[in-house]
């Protein structure tokens, strides 16, 4: 046997030659050809392979590697093991670069490497057969092919068949275990990462795993550094079942819980970063708080005990951070993972409660709270019969023990015999009905007031709530006359009992009054929205409602809309014609509707009738308060300092109230004072205030005419331009907003220039035109290398990318040679004189210049 395994191994060297890869066909009739031109003649490699294949179906591939192990024992050539690991590995690679298209099913990838993980199984159970007979045998061979195998990138190949059967062998067997802990970790430190991440992936639960892999992590400081540094804070792409899988191996064992521990602190340490928090995506932080989340679960009283304090102070960091966010979901993962800490570590006291919306990424936080250690794969039969319905029925039928379910519902079959008289009648409908109210609503402004300040009548304080829009709209004289009042009212007021909409009633009512006397109510809004002793949320609802009634003050009003009164019934009465007459007319038209033939529709409605303004006259009373005092702090406000979510809002709102002003006479100067509002802030760290700042540029853009833009705000706008030109964030909605922006300001100034009308290569229209394309064009650039980068070269939206990419690649070469052909134009150039240059330093580069100026190509 060992001579044929030596003649195998020679042909197995023999038969894969250094040589250029080449297509061959199975056709003897090109041997002729083909053999001249060849190393190795076609009839030979069609030999091997089928000697190959024959050897692959007979289980030579454990043989050779039983072989090799016991040489290992008395220690063989390296040299010649390297030469056998590479090419039992690289055979599929070998025989498809030689027989290409012609290659055998049994060398394709996704069936040879399945062959390999049994045949790794033969191996390993002939060095069990040799353990148990005392005879020493080593493994490493076997450790270093699937080492590779699995860097190659066939793990998901070979685990399919080597985990299942390793699962079912180390159940009750301790030899098998230790051989299967040999087998990890004989593993070289090279190819350790990758063993490790197929073992978690593939193993079924966290005891599985911790009879594969043993005590691996603390024997190994490369797989220690996979499993607690590398698959939890460097990457984010393992699902919920394998993070229970590696943090339940952590726990399963004491050996290893100190590892568990210091992975807890680290994840915590990283939760609880504002850093982290602002430049990590949500998807991270989603992965770090379901790690948490598992941690906390395997911890046990006593250690919860003794690092009580560090997590503490790690919860109000980390909450903190999380609710500074500008995005609703990072707040609620703070909100989830800062409660299930509370509930841990203070089990006797009072813990936290966050009001948010559930939902099942929610759901699905708080139950790895809740999860057992090990997954309940295996299910015993006492188990199976608790919840199964002969369990009940057993339960049913054991005598004195008749369930209290059934009582009951013996107990209502007999009151319904004795009741049978009463199905004869038909309920009535009651879906509709409506609870009576016996308080009765306030029918004036004042008496609404008096209610909503007054002692506590609950019933009559919801009636007024409900009431108080309708109110101020049917009384408006009677709502001017104390509108700052209410106002006032409404902007303290706070829920006393329970509304389900509430927040959206107050809002309403909010607006209705600012619509109805606009003036001092918005006034005494923007007064108060820099003054002391507010909350944020009332701040932001100050914005929102003025926000709201710009924009009703700005809407034209359909005719009639708030005059329902005005048409009013006849005094005279018309009395109707005759029943013949009316039958007749309505026989005729019948005729004539069915025998007309109609080719086109003429216009289904009949058009608004345009209607001023309402808010032009108030804008200014909108918008100057507010941005008159943003770089005043306050004890409580910064809104240059912490609070720059506000600040964030406030730019949106101005953009909004400048955008609702348009075609205004004060429309320009709004426009003015809002560029000098983004070139105070343009540099601001915060996302959410940049992208603010970017919808303000493109309110102004559209909202100011286009001759003030160019005669009042000039320099501010080739300051933004500029400004514009250079920003890059990685955010894409403040790149498409900028990109628009860019754009449009370009466009402005190219329409500006209605002194030359020829569009061609000598006119700065043209010069202009191009450069706002390249300009464009090197931003949607800059997207595509980003999203390239961030979502790598193996995925469907690559090609996109790469489309993106090779058009802009085209863009700039067209703007290259644009600005060759500005350079080298001709002497009699009819376009403006931009940038002046000595006439010295020119004449190095062009000889022929008459003129001391050269045009600029942007």
């Amino acid at each position: 046997m060992n001579k044929a395994l030596g003649t195998g191994m020679k042909n197995t060297q023999w038969f894969l030659p250094s040589t250029p890869s080449f297509p061959c066909s199975w056709d003897r009739s090109c041997q002729c050809n083909s053999s001249s031109c060849l190393k190795v003649p076609i009839f030979c490699l069609v030999k091997i392979v089928d000697i190959l294949e024959q050897f692959l179906r007979e289980g030579g591939l454990s043989a050779l590697m039983w072989e090799v192990c016991q040489q290992q024992a008395q220690a063989a050539s390296p040299e010649l093991q390297e030469t056998l690991l590479n090419k039992v590995v690289c055979l599929p690679d070998h025989l498809s670069n030689k027989l290409q298209g012609e290659n055998l099913p049994i060398f394709l990838p996704q069936n040879y490497f399945p062959l390999l993980g049994t045949e790794i199984i033969q191996v390993l159970q002939r060095i069990s057969d040799s353990l148990r007979g005392g005879l020493d045998c080593s493994i490493s061979f076997v450790s270093q092919v699937l080492g590779k195998v699995c860097v190659h990138g066939r793990r998901k190949e070979i685990l399919s068949t080597l985990v299942p059967c390793l699962t079912d062998l180390t159940k009750s067997d301790c030899i098998w275990q230790r051989m299967c802990w040999r087998l990890v970790e004989c593993v070289p430190d090279r190819w350790m990462e990758a063993v490790v991440c197929g073992f978690v992936q593939t193993a079924p639960g966290a005891d599985v795993l911790s009879r594969l892999l043993g005590n691996l992590v603390v024997k190994n400081k490369k797989a220690q550094f996979v499993v607690t540094q590398k698959l939890l804070l460097l990457q984010y792409s393992c699902p919920t079942a394998m993070l229970q899988n590696l943090l339940g191996y952590l726990a399963l064992d004491n050996s290893r819980r100190f590892l568990l521990l210091k992975v807890l602190q680290e994840l915590m340490e990283t939760w609880a970063s504002s850093s982290a928090v602002k430049h990590s995506p949500v998807e991270q932080q989603l992965y770090i708080s379901k790690a948490i989340l598992i941690c906390l679960s395997h911890l046990k009283d006593v250690e919860i005990d003794s690092h009580r304090q560090e997590l503490f102070t790690c919860m109000m960091e980390g909450m903190k951070c999380h609710l500074d966010s500008n995005l609703p979901r990072i707040r609620c993962l703070g909100m989830i993972v800062a409660e299930s800490i509370s509930s841990r570590i203070n089990t006797d006291g009072p813990i936290l409660k966050f009001q948010y919306e559930e939902d099942d990424e929610t759901r699905e936080l708080k139950s790895l709270l809740t999860q057992m250690l090990s997954p309940p794969s295996v299910i015993s039969p006492l188990d199976e019969g608790k919840d199964s319905p002969s369990a009940v029925t057993e339960a049913e039928l054991k005598p004195g023990r008749k369930p209290l379910a059934a009582a009951c519902a013996v107990s209502e079959e007999g009151s319904d015999s004795e009741l049978d008289s009463d199905d004869d009648f038909i309920p009535y409908d009651m879906s509709a009905d409506k609870e009576l109210k016996k308080t009765k609503a306030p029918l004036y402004i004042r008496d609404c007031i008096e209610v909503l300040t007054g002692p506590e009548d609950m019933d009559k304080w919801e009636a007024t709530m409900r009431v108080l829009e309708t109110l101020i709209q049917r009384n408006t004289a009677a709502t001017q006359e104390v509108s700052v009042e209410l106002a006032k009212v409404l902007l303290h007021l706070e829920e006393k009992t329970y509304i389900d909409d509430f927040v959206e009633l107050r809002q309403k009512a909010l607006v209705t009054v600012t619509i109805t006397d606009p003036i001092p109510v918005a006034q005494y809004l923007t007064s108060q929205f820099y003054s002391m002793n507010y909350s944020l949320r009332q701040r932001m609802d100050i914005l929102d409602v003025l926000a709201l009634a710009a924009q009703e003050l700005s809407r034209p009003k359909a005719p009639g809309k708030n005059k329902p009164s005005s048409i009013q019934t006849p005094c005279i009465q018309i009395l109707p014609g005759s029943d013949s007459s009316k039958d007749w007319r309505k026989i005729v038209d019948e005729r004539i509707k069915s025998k007309t033939r109609r080719f086109a529709k003429g216009q289904s409605q009949v058009e608004l009738v345009c209607a001023p303004n309402k808010f032009s006259s108030v804008a200014g009373h909108f918008f100057f308060p507010l941005i008159q005092n943003f770089d005043r702090p306050l004890v409580t406000f910064d809104l240059l300092g912490d609070d720059h979510f506000v600040l964030g809002r406030l730019a949106h709102t101005l953009a909004i109230l400048l955008y609702f002003a348009v075609n205004t006479v004060v429309a320009a100067a709004m426009g003015k004072a809002l560029l000098e509002f983004v070139w105070a802030l343009r540099f601001h760290t915060d996302s959410y205030v940049r992208q603010g700042l970017l919808s303000c540029i493109s309110s102004t853009l559209l909202s100011v005419p286009s001759d003030r833009l160019l005669e009042d705000v000039t320099e501010e706008l080739v300051e933004t331009q500029a400004w514009l030109a250079v920003q890059f964030d990685m955010m894409r909605a403040c790149n498409l907003i900028a990109t628009v922006a860019l754009t449009a300001g370009q466009l402005i100034f190219v329409l500006g220039l209605v002194e030359l009308p020829i569009i061609s290569q000598d006119t700065q229209w043209w010069e202009e035109a191009i450069a706002a394309v390249f300009q464009l064009a090197s931003f949607v650039l800059v997207i595509g290398l980003v999203t390239f980068y961030r979502i790598g070269p193996y995925t469907n939206l690559s090609w996109s990318c790469y489309l993106n990419i090779g058009a802009c690649l085209l863009a700039t070469l067209a703007a290259a040679i644009l600005i060759w052909n500005i350079l080298h134009r001709r002497e009699d150039c009819m376009a403006p004189r931009v940038i002046v240059i000595s006439r010295t330093l020119t004449a190095r580069f062009r000889r022929g210049l008459e003129n001391d100026y050269v045009e600029s190509p942007c």
